[in-house]
């Protein structure tokens, strides 16, 4: 007696398992959209183009409030009257004149106050006795308002350049030295370690090691310096002065043009961030070597 076994259905266990797998086992899923892709439109555009909106904007704002009268002639001259009083003061070389004065006084007192403020940050920096003995009094130093020095600097240099001069190097020097000597200071000892294990002497640590260790916080304190360098000149050139563009100021201050009083300020404006922008080329070819962060 034979047994007929029915062969098993097998189309109908696959309909099954393909049901199995077509069906939903949870929350629908949705395509994630990496953040760098949705923000791909805006990196589309230019970045010179996208740093000129806060500017833009700022100079629509102001034109607006300007044209409506919400700001007076008296108060602040509108964009337009600025532009033609800075076109009048080109065309007759009165801000030519002004700004190259004014950038040699920079130009000297930054160099002074750069020698100075560098070398003492070395000796400290590279030694302790060094230490010892200069960095107590140049931290005493450097909080005095060097602004409230402009009257000392009057009586003992005279009111001619020599004061404008001394202010600017002073600023300058109190920022580079503060810091090329924490650059220094900050120098990994790990590096040192190794730099000794190669055989490197004392000054070939000093060059190999610790002036590119710190060599970023150098360019740090250069930024610093050029902007209390500015700041510096304005102070100077606001007394005594008899050329520069604070002597412009002051000269439009007496006869309520604020028109030209804008056209300085931008002037400086302008000037800072020529010199930063030179900074900032100086700190890509001399730090190639040190890989940053430089947003997403």
């Amino acid at each position: 007696m034979t047994v007929d076994h029915a062969p098993p259905d097998i189309s109908a266990e696959s309909d099954s398992d393909e049901a199995a797998v077509a069906a939903p086992s949870g929350p629908a899923l949705e395509p994630v959209v990496p953040a760098a892709s949705r923000r791909g439109r805006l990196r589309s555009v230019p970045r010179w183009l996208r740093r000129t909106v806060g500017p833009l904007t700022l100079l629509v704002l102001w034109q607006v409030l300007s044209a409506t009268g919400v700001l007076s002639a008296d108060t602040l001259a509108s964009p337009g009257t600025v532009a033609r009083a800075g076109a009048d003061l080109i065309g007759d070389g009165t801000l030519p004149a002004a700004m190259a004065i004014s950038l040699q006084r920079v130009a000297v007192g930054l160099l002074i106050g750069g020698a100075a403020g560098i070398t003492l940050a070395l000796a400290s920096g590279l030694s302790r006795l060094g230490e010892d003995l200069i960095d107590a009094t140049v931290q005493m130093l450097r909080t005095v308002p060097w602004v409230g020095l402009i009257p000392l600097f009057i009586i003992w240099l005279g009111i001619g350049e020599a004061p404008k001069v001394a202010l600017i190097a002073l600023g300058v020097a109190f920022h580079l030295y503060l810091n090329v000597y924490a650059g220094i200071r900050g120098v990994d000892a790990q590096l040192v370690e190794a730099g000794q294990a190669l055989g490197l002497g004392r000054w070939g640590l000093v060059r190999h090691v610790v002036l590119p260790g710190a060599l970023p916080g150098a360019m740090t304190g250069l930024r610093y310096s050029l902007a209390t360098a500015w700041l510096a000149l304005v102070f100077g050139e606001s007394i005594n002065a008899d050329a520069g563009i604070g002597f412009l100021m002051n000269q439009a201050r007496e006869f309520f043009r604020t028109d030209v009083i804008v056209v300085c300020l931008v002037v400086y404006a302008f000037l800072g961030l020529l010199a930063d922008a030179v900074v900032r080329t100086l700190e890509r070819l001399l730090l190639q070597w040190r890989p940053t962060f430089t947003g997403q």
